[in-house]
């Protein structure tokens, strides 16, 4: 799988020729900084001054290589891919070289700090299920009136949770229905790729 650049991305990448190899593996360092604690300008400037260059610059190639470095190990794209996808960048093959060192030094540690990054969402513990029927009350003798109460028990950061939810049969049954057919959605091709890529 190739990853595509924009315009603007290709554009932040651009400046990596001028800065000269040295500089791509310094910036690279900020990269991942700044995935790891958010955006950090006074590194951004020391690193500006030391390679003697504007500041804007090593921002915008911090910004490009961030891009690159987070959607090539998200989508964990092979060295072959990865090559290919910055070929169209027209980078000598040394710097070349360098950005596929580069992300594979930096692979793993990348896929673990967006691991951390990742929500942490609650995930199923149980269910307990009550269906109640109402067959009279004092105005109307012959009624029925069905409701199927729910609780859900939650797992959250070594937290249970409950949450009761009550329904009437036939919006339970549309709401299977729909749950089906996104489970019939999910084994299309074009669902397996979206989450294939996901991971």
């Amino acid at each position: 799988m190739l990853l595509v650049l924009s315009e603007e991305q290709k554009a932040h990448l651009g400046c990596l020729p001028r800065l000269g190899g040295a500089a791509v593996g310094e910036l690279g360092r900020l990269a991942v900084e700044l995935l790891r604690r958010g955006a950090a300008p006074r590194a951004c400037e020391a690193a500006a001054r030391k390679l003697n260059v504007g500041v804007d610059t090593i921002q915008h190639g911090v910004e490009g290589l961030t891009y690159l470095l987070t959607e090539s190990s998200k989508l964990m794209i092979s060295e072959t891919d990865f090559q290919d996808s910055i070929r169209v960048l027209g980078f000598s093959d040394e710097l070349n070289k360098l950005l596929l060192q580069l992300y594979l030094d930096s692979r793993k540690e990348i896929r673990s700090v967006l691991s951390e990054l990742a929500p942490k969402l609650p995930s199923y513990h149980s269910l307990e299920w009550r269906l109640d029927v109402q067959l009279a009350s004092r105005s109307l003798r012959q009624q029925i009136k069905p409701a199927v109460t729910i609780k859900l028990h939650l797992h959250q950061n070594e937290d249970q949770t409950a949450q009761v939810l009550q329904t009437d049969p036939s919006t339970l049954l549309h709401l299977i229905q729909q749950l089906e057919q996104a489970l019939g959605e999910m084994k299309t091709n074009h669902c397996r790729r979206i989450v294939r890529n996901m991971k």
